[in-house]
């Protein structure tokens, strides 16, 4: 497997374009986005468990109930969420794309990002759809990318390239997320595309899986989205055996999937709104699973050691706070932490107790833009990792007035 350049345009047979429709008051920004591929997919999805959710993810859960999917639309600027007309208006953007692209209507991935209950119309659907179909190009996941991006301060986008079956194979993704995220279901927008034969059943299997370890375990600021969503589309085009097991080529898939969306996962966490230090919660020899995730979601979703990471402050009481309340077997007497960066490696927590350390050292160690937090149970052989950020006094400033 190698990193590639392309995005969701990598894979064979997938076009992409990015536009500004006047959804944004920002001319300078792109807020229509769309990705297609030149022969159906199979196609799969994970929705976020806000009990209020978006129109489009409603549109969207009912026309892949036949796992086919051929094109990808995304606004940004109105989350199209809490609106009376908002199923309507998703419909209807579906219709149009369709008509468009003369493909069924059916076949269409809905999807918006923004401002929660913001009245929302469909004229900028009508006006701009054949621009935005008539500049699908080869080379436009840039353009994607930029179109369905809020706060984010950076695209996030990536591709792989991987040998599958003796053929070439391909996955591609872009993604947008800053704020409003919280493990809670999958992410906050990606759109994966891959030429790999897979079946339905086989993909949906694989993207739980998959998000289960990535998306899952990032939090930004506690909050989860109505608007959170992960679509995959396959078109077989890399001409290998149709994947229908568990098996070898499933395998070799799937790493390529989970390096993609790990990627993208740290990106959302290090892009978090105001955010300063990407941090990482590693959790090792837990009683299961259930009690690493749980552990390291507790510490990266911690306000109080948030903002003592953002303060430079080695306040590793914190830290032992957050594995208490969390919903885990944990014996804290057992426990051992260190805060590491590329400066150096702080022990600060033995059996539960606290080490004597240099502050100024630890001021060095916590100076870096990636800290990790190495969390050992010491009780059982169980390991997991969550990707968090930094509380800033930026975040309230983009928060305080978002919708204004």
């Amino acid at each position: 497997m190698r990193d590639i350049t392309g995005g969701v345009c990598a894979p064979e047979g997938f076009m992409a374009n990015g536009i500004h429709a006047g959804m944004r008051k920002n001319k300078s920004k792109k807020d229509l986005s769309l990705i297609y591929s030149k022969e159906p997919c199979i196609a799969a999805a994970t929705y976020t468990q806000n009990k209020v959710k978006g129109a489009p993810l409603i549109v969207t859960k009912k026309h892949l109930k036949d796992g086919i999917a051929q094109a990808i639309i995304c606004n940004s600027g109105n989350a199209n969420t809490c609106n009376s007309n908002g199923v309507e208006l998703a419909t209807e953007t579906s219709e149009l794309l369709a008509k468009e692209l003369g493909i069924k209507e059916e076949d269409v991935i809905v999807a918006s990002t923004g401002v929660i209950g913001q009245p929302m119309v469909i004229d900028p659907f009508k006006e701009h759809m054949h621009e935005l179909v008539a500049g699908l190009k080869k080379d436009g996941s840039d353009d994607a990318v930029q179109g369905i991006m809020t706060t984010d301060t950076k695209p996030k986008e990536y591709a792989v390239e991987f040998v599958i079956d003796g053929q070439i194979a391909h996955i591609g993704a872009i993604a947008k997320g800053s704020g409003m995220i919280h493990p809670n279901m999958a992410t906050m927008l990606a759109f994966v595309t891959s030429d790999v034969d897979i079946s339905k059943e086989m993909l949906d299997i694989m993207i739980h899986e998959v998000v289960n370890d990535t998306f899952n375990m990032v939090s930004v600021d506690g909050d989860t989205s109505t608007n959170d969503m992960l679509c995959v589309m396959c078109n077989g085009l890399a001409g290998n055996k149709k994947i229908v097991f568990k098996d070898h080529d499933y395998q070799v898939m799937e790493d390529a999937l989970f390096y993609i969306c790990e990627q993208l996962s740290r990106d959302i966490a290090k892009d978090g709104e105001g955010a300063t230090k990407l941090l990482t919660c590693k959790v090792s020899h837990a009683k299961s699973v259930w009690n690493a995730k749980a552990v390291a979601k507790s510490v990266i979703t911690s306000s109080l050691f948030k903002a003592a990471m953002f303060g430079k402050d080695a306040n590793w009481g914190r830290i032992l706070c957050a594995i208490g309340y969390a919903p885990a077997d944990v014996d804290v007497n057992k426990v051992d932490v260190h805060l590491q960066s590329t400066v150096g490696n702080l022990y600060v927590c033995h059996n539960g107790m606290g080490v004597t350390f240099d502050e100024e050292f630890a001021t060095k160690v916590l100076s870096e833009d990636e800290i990790i937090i190495a969390i050992d149970l010491n009780d059982g052989d169980y390991s997991a990792t969550a990707w968090g950020c930094d509380l800033t006094y930026d975040y309230v400033k983009i928060n305080g007035d978002y919708r204004t």
